[in-house]
C-alpha cells in the first residue's frame, strides 16, 4: 500500500487553510456556490452573446499590444521604413507608426488584422444578439433595463470602431473623418461648437487623432467593461430566459449548471473564437493601409467605403436628396436628416420599444419564457422590415462600385436603391406576417399549442363618472 508524500499532504493543507482564511474575511464561498450552481438553458442562440464577450477579450489583448507601438500624432515626418513604394513620402507620425506595425514590428501585422477582425465580429455578434432578444421577446419585463444596456453597448461599440479605424490617418480613414466632420457641423446650433471641440479647429484639425486615441483606448472601453459587468450581473440576478418546452415554466430554468458542464463548454467557445480570429488575422488580409497612402485633405479615393457597421450611415447619406430646411434665420443642412435625425430616431425607438410594446398590448407581466417569432407576427414583421430597410442602406454605400461593376449610371443605381428603401420594407413586412400566420395555422392543424394574439386592453365608458375605464383582456 503506497503512502502519499508528506509534502503533498502539507501543500493541500496549506492551500485549504489559505482558502479558509480568505473566505473568513471575504465571504466568497457562498457566492461562488450560488454562482456556479446557476442553471443555464442549453440552446445555441444563447451563445451569441458570449461570442461578443470573447471577441471583446481578444480586442483588449491585441489592442494592448498595439498601443506599445502606435503613436497618435499629427506631426509630419518622412517615411524611411521597409515599404519601398512610400519611402521619402511625407506623412503623419500616426500613419508612419501604423506602417511600422505592419512591416517592421514582429507580429505587428497579424495583431493589427486580428484586432480589426475581432472588432467586426464583436459588433456583428452584438447585432445578432439584439435581434435574437427582439424577435423572441426577451426584452419584456423584468429585462427592460438589460435591453437598454445592450442598446447602449451597441452605440458605444459603433463609435469605438469608427474611432479605431480613423486613427491610422490613411486616405480611407481620412475620408471617413471628413464625413464625420460634415455630419457634426450639420447639427443645428451646437454643430460648430462640437466640431471645434472634437477636431480642434477647421478640418482636418490638429487635435482629432490624439482625442480619438484617448476615446478609443480609454473612455469607451472603460464604459463597455462597466456595462458588460452590469449586463452579466442582471442576467444572474434575473435568471436566464428559455424557450417553452417540456418541464419549462415561467418560474424555473431547465438546463445545465454553470459548473462544470456549461463552464467547459463556454471555455471551449472562447478558445474557438480566439482561434478563428487568429486564423483570419493571419490568412485574410483586411485594411491594407499601405495601398491607400497617407491622407491628403484635397483628395478622395474612389470606392471609399467604411466597415459594415457604418455602411448604413454612408448609404443613408448617399440616398438622401439634397433637401435643406431654412427657418427663423437658421439652416439645417441635408446631412443632418439621414445621419443625425435617422440615427437618433432609430436608437430612441430601440430604447423605448419594451415600453411601447407593453403599452400597446397591455402586457406588463414578468416573462421568463421566450416567444417564437411566428407567434408574434406584428413584432416579427416590424423587425424584418427594419432589418431590410437598413440592409438596403448598407448596400447603398457601395452604389459607385455597383454602378462601375454593372456599367450603369450611378444616378440610376441611386434611384433604384431609393425605391428599394421604401418598397422592400413594406413587402418584407407583409410577407413576414403572412408567413407567420401560415406557420401558426400549420401548428394548429398538427394539434400544437399556439399562444393567443396579444391585444391592447379595451376601454369602456364609466357612465357613473363619465371617465374611460379599462376592461380586462386576456393576455398570454
Amino acid at each position: 500500500m503506497t503512502r502519499r508524500p508528506r509534502l503533498l499532504r502539507g501543500d493541500r493543507m496549506l492551500t485549504r487553510r489559505g482558502a479558509t482564511w480568505l473566505d473568513n474575511r471575504l465571504g466568497g464561498a457562498r457566492f461562488l456556490r450560488t454562482a456556479l450552481g446557476k442553471v443555464f438553458p442549453d440552446h445555441w442562440s444563447f451563445m451569441i452573446g458570449e461570442i461578443a464577450l470573447y471577441s471583446f477579450v481578444v480586442l483588449v489583448l491585441t489592442g494592448t499590444y498595439l498601443t506599445f507601438f502606435f503613436d497618435a500624432s499629427t506631426r509630419t515626418v518622412t517615411y524611411s521604413g521597409s515599404y519601398a513604394p512610400l519611402r521619402g513620402v511625407e506623412m503623419t507620425e500616426a500613419y508612419r507608426s501604423a506602417l511600422d506595425l505592419s512591416f517592421d514590428v514582429r507580429a505587428g501585422l497579424v495583431m493589427r488584422q486580428i484586432h480589426h477582425w475581432a472588432a467586426l465580429l464583436f459588433l456583428a455578434a452584438i447585432v445578432v444578439h439584439l435581434m435574437r432578444v427582439f424577435f423572441t421577446g426577451a426584452f419584456r419585463r423584468p429585462r427592460e433595463l438589460n435591453w437598454m444596456v445592450g442598446v447602449t453597448l451597441l452605440i458605444l461599440s459603433i463609435f469605438n470602431g469608427f474611432a479605431g479605424y480613423s486613427l491610422l490617418d490613411d486616405q480611407l480613414s481620412g475620408t471617413g473623418l471628413r464625413i464625420a466632420y460634415s455630419i457634426t457641423l450639420s447639427i443645428p446650433l451646437a454643430g460648430t461648437w462640437l466640431a471645434s471641440l472634437l477636431f480642434g479647429g477647421e478640418f482636418p484639425g490638429p487635435d482629432i487623432l490624439s482625442r480619438l486615441y484617448v476615446i478609443h483606448i480609454l473612455l469607451i472601453p472603460a464604459a463597455i467593461v462597466a456595462l458588460l459587468g452590469v449586463h452579466l450581473a442582471l442576467v444572474v440576478r434575473q435568471k436566464h430566459t428559455q424557450f417553452a418546452g417540456p418541464g419549462r415554466r415561467e418560474d424555473n430554468v431547465v438546463g445545465e449548471r454553470v459548473w462544470p458542464s456549461f463552464a467547459f463548454k463556454s471555455i471551449g467557445l472562447m478558445f474557438l473564437t480566439a482561434g478563428v480570429l487568429a486564423a483570419m488575422g493571419g490568412l485574410a488580409q483586411i485594411n491594407p493601409i499601405w495601398l491607400y497612402g497617407p491622407f491628403e485633405p484635397a483628395e478622395v479615393s474612389a470606392a471609399s467605403q467604411p466597415d459594415w457597421y457604418m455602411g448604413w450611415l454612408d448609404g443613408a447619406l448617399r440616398l438622401w436628396p439634397g433637401w435643406e430646411l431654412r427657418a427663423f434665420g437658421y439652416e439645417v443642412p441635408a446631412p443632418f436628416f439621414p445621419a443625425v435625425l435617422l440615427a437618433g430616431v432609430t436608437f430612441a425607438l430601440l430604447y423605448l420599444w419594451p415600453f411601447l410594446e407593453a403599452h400597446r398590448t397591455g402586457d406588463r407581466e414578468p416573462h421568463h419564457l421566450l416567444d417564437r417569432p411566428r407567434d408574434r407576427p406584428v413584432r416579427t414583421a416590424l423587425g424584418v422590415a427594419t432589418v431590410s430597410f437598413y440592409a438596403v442602406l448598407t448596400a447603398s454605400a457601395a452604389s459607385d462600385v455597383t454602378a462601375t461593376t454593372f456599367q450603369v449610371s450611378v444616378n440610376a443605381v441611386l434611384r433604384a436603391f431609393r425605391a428599394a428603401a421604401i418598397v422592400l420594407p413594406v413587402l418584407s413586412g407583409i410577407v413576414t406576417v403572412r408567413l407567420c400566420r401560415e406557420l401558426q395555422a400549420r401548428d394548429v392543424a398538427r394539434g400544437l399549442p399556439v399562444p393567443r394574439p396579444v391585444e391592447p386592453p379595451k376601454r369602456s365608458r364609466d357612465r357613473s363618472r363619465g371617465q374611460a375605464r379599462p376592461e380586462a383582456t386576456p393576455v398570454d
